[in-house]
């Protein structure tokens, strides 16, 4: 048995992670100030012994004896994440240094969660872990873009400085149960909608793509990922390949809920990337992983979710 902490815990990714540690028999920490997480999200899990909630914020200091760490503590869509930039950037950058001194001092292995957004709106497709990126560092998106890459660098240097063991992956847009209902991401908010038979709003022509990946594909990544080589840092993109127009993603989810939904165009917000989709030879090497859940498999468990969420609200 380990003992892990996930910080994010409570929160969308986060539970998803903390349910798959636990029923493999782990001691799991789940750290969450609840600002985008949510309780109901791990209740099936409090009356497990070998599952503790603690209400922290990852820019303070948090002391446990642990043997890994996931880091996934950071509000992740656009509405929530500008809410407050500045507690944002915070999160990313001072929350990377407290769990990265929590790891140095009791010699756990520490994975970042990091995001697709560090490669901003990319001018190389699909994006390989090698590229740069394209991002304003002054923009709107910055406080999250510019925030995830900063806690890469800190990783980097924790690793090459003080010989943490490290592990880095990007994750691109993920979807399933347990997307906050408000959050603004298109999945969750185009699904909504739909079940409501209110238009779907559409941001721009429709004809910028993305790459769904249904949530247990990842949490299956990054398992496979804390156990790679100490020697192998990453980062690694966890992403399906499979690219899809927002327009097409509006259709789909307009005939698997057979709602009656009219398409609307608004404008396309500043810094929005026109294009995302992963290069993930690197995850087939190293992680011997690669996506399982199609899209319209991965819609139907998540139409199911909000379906049975909305009708108790």
């Amino acid at each position: 048995m380990k003992r892990i902490l996930v910080t994010g815990g409570a929160g969308f990714l986060g539970s998803h992670l903390c349910e798959r540690l636990v029923n493999e028999g782990n001691d799991v920490i789940c750290l969450d100030n609840y600002f985008t997480g949510t309780k109901q999200n791990v209740e099936h899990l409090l009356d497990n012994h070998y599952f503790e909630l603690v209400r922290h914020d990852v820019t303070m200091p948090f002391f446990a004896e642990v043997d890994e760490i996931y880091n996934l503590a950071c509000p992740a869509s656009p509405i929530h994440y500008q809410y407050n930039a500045i507690k944002t950037v915070k999160t990313s950058v001072m929350g990377a240094i407290n769990m990265l001194g929590l790891a140095k001092r009791v010699k756990a292995k520490i994975l970042q969660a990091s995001t697709s957004e560090v490669y901003g709106d990319p001018e190389i497709h699909p994006q390989p872990e090698n590229y740069w990126g394209h991002v304003n560092p002054i923009g709107i998106r910055a406080c999250y873009d510019e925030g995830k890459r900063c806690a890469e660098t800190l990783f980097m240097n924790y690793f090459q400085q003080n010989g943490v063991r490290i592990k880095i992956i990007r994750i691109f847009n993920t979807y399933g149960p347990r997307m906050h209902p408000n959050d603004g991401r298109v999945v969750s908010n185009f699904i909504i909608q739909a079940l409501k038979n209110q238009d779907i709003t559409v941001f721009g022509d429709g004809m910028q793509t993305r790459s769904f990946q249904y949530v247990d594909d990842l949490v299956e990544a990054m398992l496979r990922m804390m156990k790679t080589p100490d020697d192998f840092t990453g980062p690694v993109n966890t992403g399906n390949p499979d690219e899809f127009t927002i327009l097409e993603l509006a259709n789909k989810v307009i005939e698997l809920t057979n709602s009656k939904s009219k398409i609307i165009y608004l404008p396309l917000p500043q810094d929005d990337p026109m294009q995302r989709k992963p290069n993930i030879e690197l995850a087939k090497k190293m992680l011997a992983w690669e996506p399982k859940i199609k899209l319209n498999q991965g819609l139907v468990k998540t139409i199911d979710y909000f379906d049975k969420l909305l009708k108790n609200i």
